[in-house]
């Protein structure tokens, strides 16, 4: 009887024990998919802030695209008397233009496509072809080799592109390259690697030499920058804007 009894304690106690363990092995399980849990989401939310702030950077109006006005690095409006207007030559006529990049003078006779917003260097219509774009009413924002080789720039620059689909007549924009052999490789001035440029009537848009190209040179892509400008100077104020 007394083995009986000392059997069943015995018992008891391993089935205790038994217990105790698995209780102690739940905890352990549930203490490490926790810890997993947390790890997971410090990863997954490590991952989503860049994509967070991309999507910051290039979603949402105009205005909040890129850098602001003041810390593009804008420098003044430059102007200079335009020539060139009606001025068509042969296409595949090397033209060589004084600036850098050109905002007007003599083109070849056909504009790029309106539908285009943006270009990279494999793909650019050739210069001549866009001064023509030029006299029309666009706006053309260049982007240097330095901001070509910058992915978070690029997305910006088609971001602001983007906000120009369309076929209303102040969608007049588009994005290019300027290259290392684009007018010898001059470069932007100022260390700028952001250029927008137009063909204006100068006020008149009766009086031919009152016309001017107008410059404005940024270090960085700024849609506000891009958003002033085309206020300033927009697709009615050129010798040609009802052309597409």
């Amino acid at each position: 009887m007394a083995k009986t009894t000392k059997d069943r304690d015995r018992r008891a106690v391993v089935e205790q024990l038994r217990r105790d363990q698995q209780r102690a092995e739940r905890r352990r399980t549930i203490i490490v998919i926790a810890v997993c849990a947390v790890i997971a989401l410090v990863i997954v939310g490590a991952a989503a802030v860049p994509l967070i702030k991309h999507n910051q950077a290039v979603g949402g109006p105009l205005a909040d695209l890129g850098a602001s006005a003041a810390a593009a690095g804008c420098g003044a409006v430059e102007k200079k008397p335009a020539t060139g207007n009606q001025e068509h030559k042969p296409v595949g006529t090397q033209i060589d233009y004084a600036q850098a990049p050109p905002a007007f003078g003599p083109h070849w006779p056909v504009p790029a496509d309106f539908s285009r917003k943006f270009y990279t260097k494999n793909d650019r219509p050739q210069i001549e072809q866009m001064v023509h774009n030029l006299e029309h009413g666009y706006t053309l924002l260049w982007y240097d080799e330095t901001a070509a080789k910058s992915k978070k720039q690029v997305s910006v620059i088609q971001a602001i592109a983007d906000r120009f689909k369309g076929t209303k007549l102040s969608d007049k924009f588009i994005a290019l390259p300027w290259t290392s052999k684009d007018e010898n490789g001059r470069k932007f001035p100022g260390g700028a690697h952001i250029a927008l440029t137009h063909w204006s009537t100068g006020g008149d848009p009766s009086n031919v030499k009152k016309q001017q190209g107008v410059w404005e040179y940024c270090k960085t892509p700024s849609g506000p920058a891009v958003k002033s400008f085309m206020k300033k100077y927009p697709y009615t104020d050129s010798p040609e804007p009802q052309g597409a």
